[in-house]
């Protein structure tokens, strides 16, 4: 028998990286995200992943800030919703889903 409880090894934010939930699609390669910081930020979704993969609203994604405008950021990685069931579970982001 498997003692493997469905735990999968998840891609977890680095220095600069937080977890964001996306509040809105403003169209284009543009969203509005909420930080686990509480600010409110512009995302901009990369060309590398804007045809490979859809991004919606209350999707959960890691987020990189801008160093030069803080009001922005890179979205760097997009959770599916076991991962972001998982995350849930494990107390990651809790202050996202209050």
């Amino acid at each position: 028998m498997s003692d493997d409880s469905g735990r999968r090894n998840l891609r977890m934010p680095t220095n600069d990286e937080m977890f964001a939930v996306v509040t809105e699609h403003l169209g284009g390669n543009h969203v509005r995200i909420r930080c686990e910081d509480g600010e409110t930020r512009l995302g901009r979704i990369p060309g590398r992943m804007k045809f490979r993969t859809w991004i919606n609203e209350d999707d959960i994604v890691l987020a990189e800030p801008w160093d030069w405008q803080d009001e922005k950021a890179n979205i760097e990685w997009r959770y599916k919703g076991q991962d972001a069931d998982q995350l849930r579970a494990e107390g990651h982001i809790d202050s996202l889903t209050a």
